[in-house]
């Protein structure tokens, strides 16, 4: 698994002052995404709905919204 390209603009472009240690989406060979994000699994996992869970192996990852945002006309629609 390989990273393929960034969806969206660089950190840079969102206003991050080195561009270096922000959140990014990134689309991996395999079609899958990758995401730097705030680890924020044990403060958010209490508030996940009935119907939601996470493995073990998963964790919640928080990414600004005008990351994803940025990132939306880079998403495929399928």
């Amino acid at each position: 698994m390989k990273i393929v390209r960034r969806i969206g603009v660089p950190p840079s472009a969102r206003g991050s002052a080195s561009g270096a240690n922000c959140p990014d989406v990134f689309e991996l060979s395999d079609g899958n995404f990758a995401v730097i994000g705030t680890e924020a699994t044990e403060s958010l996992e209490h508030e996940l709905p009935a119907d939601a869970s996470r493995a073990d192996y998963e964790r919640i990852v928080v990414v600004s919204r005008e990351t994803l945002i940025r990132a939306k006309a880079d998403i495929p629609d399928a």
